[in-house]
């Protein structure tokens, strides 16, 4: 694939910067450290300024109050994070429309139906009744399940598993090691044996949402599994059964949903993060890395959980501490009444 060259100028069309006159080549992105002079760079706060002024980047994406500390060529926008972002899918060789194809390794059922221009890789399977809407990427060895959905221009990595009757949206991103629609965990303890539950719902992600790397989202019990539009999901999270998650909220890695319960919209939840089931979180809140959530969050804000680190030597002093906390408040609150 030919790398992707754009001249100053058109850069700055591009990304709605400044009108700048420039036949200068830029052929990638790099940090204000590492950018060569061929290279875009951005600042996206003004405690970089002392890169910024000994970068050697070709063009630098900054705001206005900061052009004039720009060796080479400013690039002048509102927010030159998002300016960046931009750049991003210019230069990403992956951001390049589907030219079709199907390899003659892969297996598909003669009852899926196939959109104009879709790709799909060696030794993957596409089972009956799916269907794939046009401009879809399908990757090596992954997997689709009957009566799955996908919508126009997602892009499905290889090693990817989705189970049957999977709902997908346009123009999302599902990485590799995902499994989407496994069983979720439903049990009923019969005397002492556990009888399974078996899961007749599905799994729905709208249209723009990102899946990570071995990241998984489980089937809904009676009802799907609901994942709302431009959601973001870091590597390795579980969603269990029927959740639900609304639109642009983003979850960090490594963070555990218990089934049943339902984010809102323009949630952030961070890191190693553990939701108990059957909650409900409120649009606009904000968890911070490793809390424990475990009742509802009814008024948007920041919440947290456990405690910061500290030495070992600290923390077990402070843990034999913790566990007299009650009977020092009944002692207070004694003192307290004489």
């Amino acid at each position: 694939m030919a790398k992707r060259r754009f001249t100053v100028s058109e850069l700055a069309v591009l990304l709605g910067a400044e009108t700048v006159d420039s036949e200068l080549l830029i052929d990638g992105i790099g940090t204000l450290q590492s950018a060569a002079e061929n290279q875009l760079s951005f600042l996206h706060s003004g405690r970089y300024q002392s890169q910024l002024q000994a970068s050697q980047a070709g063009a630098v994406l900054v705001r206005p109050e900061h052009r004039d500390a720009v060796r080479s060529i400013a690039l002048v926008v509102d927010d030159p994070y998002i300016a960046y972002a931009r750049a991003t899918a210019l230069f990403c060789e992956q951001s390049e429309s589907s030219v079709g194809g199907i390899n003659p390794l892969s297996t598909i059922s003669e009852s899926a139906v196939l959109g104009d221009g879709v790709s799909v890789d060696a030794h993957a399977v596409i089972g009956d009744r799916v269907v794939i809407g046009s401009g879809v990427t399908l990757g090596a060895n992954s997997v689709i399940g009957p009566d799955c959905i996908i919508g126009e221009n997602t892009r499905i990595a290889a090693n990817v598993t989705l189970y049957n009757k999977i709902t997908v949206g346009a123009n999302c991103v599902i990485h590799s090691g995902a499994v989407i629609g496994a069983d979720g965990f439903g049990f009923a303890n019969n005397h002492g044996e556990w009888l399974k539950i078996h899961q007749l719902g599905g799994v729905t992600l709208g249209d723009r949402v990102e899946v990570g790397a071995n990241t998984t989202i489980d089937r809904g019990a009676l009802d799907d599994t609901v994942i709302g539009c431009g959601v973001i999901l870091d590597n390795q999270i579980q969603i269990a059964h029927n959740v639900t998650i609304g639109d642009n909220t983003a979850i960090a890695g490594c963070t555990a949903i218990a089934g049943s319960t339902h984010i809102g919209k323009n949630c952030t939840i961070a890191g190693a993060c553990a939701i108990t089931g059957h909650l409900t979180i409120a649009d606009g809140t904000h968890v911070t890395a490793m809390s424990l959530i475990s009742k509802s969050i009814l008024q948007a804000g920041a919440y947290s959980s456990g405690t910061v680190m500290e030495s070992h030597q600290q923390w077990k002093r402070n843990a034999v501490r913790f566990r007299h906390l009650d009977e020092l408040f009944h002692r207070v609150k004694k003192l307290e009444q004489l």
